[in-house]
């Protein structure tokens, strides 16, 4: 049986991606300063395996390095700096593992949406190596974390490695078989970009029975428009703007 999904109004989108660098330690601990109790990151695989947590396929924005992740152990990759791009105070950040992330969400005590990134080819192996990972190492103490994914292959073998955890179906808008794809992968959620989202979409994915994610909105008004679609959920860089305008409209959930 699937795990029952509950999600937070506001999660922290790869940690606090305008305050501090996505994906890393420094932004998971950033978000939870800022009062996010949930955040979402990717999931990726080193050249031996490793899951790690990043979201290029390369390393040229994040680590000044023109290597792909996927050609690189994790040994080389633990080293890779990925802090002195956002910012010089940030420098000496490293690029984690997912053990090493779940270790600090669960000492922070944040919920999380794991993207699954995979490189084409490696979907399968992906979702296996990410699920094998939380099976092992998720605090008892937090929510079951919810998986998503673009790929249909790695949401599917997401499914058959852990069917009790909850499912996110993503996609930039919802697409007319979404219906069929979404019960097919045994989601509880539906994850879109705010920038294709109208009353309709939204009010079709309710409509259905499922939880409504929405990406990466960083404008207050586009929150609270979204919000009053029946959005659950607001995956966002400004954790901290976003609850102070549902805060002070009074559409924050417990």
């Amino acid at each position: 049986m699937t795990t029952v999904l509950s999600l937070p109004p506001v999660i922290g989108h790869r940690g606090a991606a305008s305050h501090a660098p996505e994906n890393s330690l420094a932004g998971f601990d950033k978000a939870a300063a800022l009062g996010a109790r949930w955040v979402e990151f990717d999931v990726m695989l080193s050249a031996d395996g490793v899951p790690v947590v990043h979201h290029d396929h390369d390393l040229a924005r994040t680590g000044g390095r023109p290597e792909r992740v996927g050609e690189l152990p994790w040994a080389e990759l633990s080293r890779v700096e990925v802090g002195a791009s956002f910012d010089p105070a940030f420098a000496g950040e490293r690029l984690p593992s997912l053990e090493q992330v779940v270790a600090r969400l669960g000492a922070l005590g944040l919920g999380a949406n794991v993207e699954i990134k995979p490189a084409p080819g490696r979907e399968a192996e992906t979702a296996h190596a990410a699920l094998a990972v939380l099976a092992a190492r998720w605090p008892g103490h937090l929510p079951p974390p919810l998986i998503s994914s673009f790929a249909p292959l790695a949401l599917a073998a997401a499914a058959e490695a852990a069917p009790a955890l909850p499912r996110g179906y993503l996609a930039e808008r919802l697409p007319e078989d979404w219906a069929e794809a979404v019960a097919g992968f045994g989601c509880a959620s539906v994850h879109l970009g705010w920038k294709a989202l109208d009353a309709a979409a939204a009010a079709a994915v309710k409509a259905a029975g499922y939880l409504l994610a929405v990406w990466t909105v960083n404008d207050p008004s586009t929150a609270l428009r979204c919000r009053g679609w029946g959005a659950d959920a607001i995956i966002t860089d400004v954790p901290d703007r976003i609850l102070a305008a549902f805060a002070e409209a009074g559409s924050a959930v417990p």
